[in-house]
């Protein structure tokens, strides 16, 4: 997927170099200024003032994050391994590619930052694409701790915290279960920091001018900014900064739209009258995509080929995920299709109770918040479909999903 980037009246820019140019490394150090060296302790307590949350998806406290893998190594004695997560496997998202792409030293000085507060001993970056050029970008730092670039297959689950840590450990990229969490037991057995590049480069920044610039921006309960990729039909996919509690209206167009995808593959559609009302918030923002569903278009349709799709890229280690989640994909795409319905609505209501919580990760549970979206959002839809009628009139996908599992 392509993208492209603007800053217009959003926020002035923090991660994404101005004017869309990739920022080397001099040109980086002349943008930001040179990174300081606070010792661990100190960075730490900037770190927990500022506020940040990881934008990954779950929106945890980076603090107490870095906390919990700094006591797991005194505990065990081990030190810890961090990693920079940039294995955007979501096919709607591109913030954390276009970030690698235009400042990849900002994230390479928040995962040495990483390194120094938490002690590390080994430092990753892991990524699907861009590997040969963020390896130059590697080779033209000084950092104490050398930075290897990984490769990880180009899969939905791939970026999920304890399948990048099976790889790192030399395995198959497939998720396990949390107990012991990644921070205790994660590459290797070692305390394990996973980040994703995004909360990284926020960090690289909060080290340089303070956790009070960084909540400048933002709200009082949830401070900063987060970069979103916005979807709108006709137009390249956008990846744009936004402080939170920004109303969702001026980030993606809302007229002549039915319903939004706030939060990507594993987030919620919301009717546009609901939407309007919304403000950016990190507990929505999920995989950081805003979509914009025409009012033409069909949302059960659109729902039904996402569906598919993360049925097919189940890591097929668990039940919930191996028999249940292609049997909702099933029964949705009858839902989708104007005719008889049969039981298909009462059988995805159903199964989606079935398996939610019972996986190895949250995949599952991903997919049934989606599922349980369209079925609100897209009733009247889905009742008109029993009436063997589809109000849309554009079957132009919106969605992205990759072509060998469309």
């Amino acid at each position: 997927m392509t993208s492209s980037t603007f800053t217009d009246t959003l926020m002035p820019p923090r991660l994404l170099a101005p004017g869309g140019a990739p920022a080397d490394r001099a040109t980086h150090e002349t943008r930001y200024g040179p990174l300081t060296h606070a010792d661990p302790a100190a960075l730490l307590r900037t770190l927990a003032e500022s506020g940040l949350t990881g934008r990954g998806g779950a929106a945890f406290p980076t603090y107490r994050k870095f906390v919990s893998v700094v006591d797991a190594a005194r505990r065990t004695g081990r030190a810890p391994v961090v990693v920079a997560n940039g294995a955007e496997g979501e096919p709607a998202s591109a913030k954390d590619k276009t970030l690698l792409s235009l400042s990849p030293h900002l994230v390479l000085d928040g995962l040495r930052l990483a390194a120094l507060a938490t002690g590390a001993g080994e430092a990753y970056l892991a990524v699907e694409d861009g590997a040969t050029r963020l390896e130059t970008a590697v080779v033209e730092r000084d950092d104490p701790l050398p930075v290897r670039v990984v490769r990880v297959p180009k899969r939905f689950l791939s970026g999920q915290s304890a399948a990048l840590a099976q790889h790192l450990s030399g395995r198959a990229a497939l998720p396990r279960h949390q107990d012991p969490p990644v921070r205790e037991q994660g590459v290797r057995r070692a305390p394990t920091l996973v980040q994703n590049v995004e909360t990284l480069a926020h960090l690289a920044l909060i080290a340089r001018y303070g956790g009070d610039w960084f909540r400048s921006a933002g709200t009082p309960s949830e401070p900063g900014s987060a970069l979103c990729t916005v979807h709108v039909p006709g137009r390249e996919p956008q990846v744009v900064e936004a402080p939170f509690g920004m109303p969702l209206h001026r980030l993606l167009p809302l007229e002549g739209t039915g319903a939004i995808l706030l939060g990507g593959y594993h987030g919620t559609w919301l009717p546009t009258a609901e939407a309007d009302r919304l403000r950016l918030s990190a507990g929505n923002l999920g995989a950081g995509v805003l979509a914009a569903l025409p009012a033409d278009r069909c949302g059960p349709a659109e729902t039904a080929r996402v569906l598919r799709y993360l049925a097919l890229e189940s890591a097929g280690q668990c039940g919930p995920c191996l028999n249940g989640l292609p049997r909702i994909a099933a029964a949705f795409r009858t839902l989708a299709a104007p005719g008889p319905q049969g039981t298909a609505r009462d059988d995805v209501a159903r199964w989606a109770g079935l398996v939610e919580g019972r996986g190895a990760c949250h995949h599952p549970d991903g997919t049934v918040r989606l599922v349980r979206s369209a079925l609100t959002t897209f009733a009247a839809e889905l009742d008109a479909h029993a009436r063997g009628l589809c109000t849309a009139t554009d079957r132009t996908p919106l969605l992205p999903v990759p072509d060998h599992r469309s």
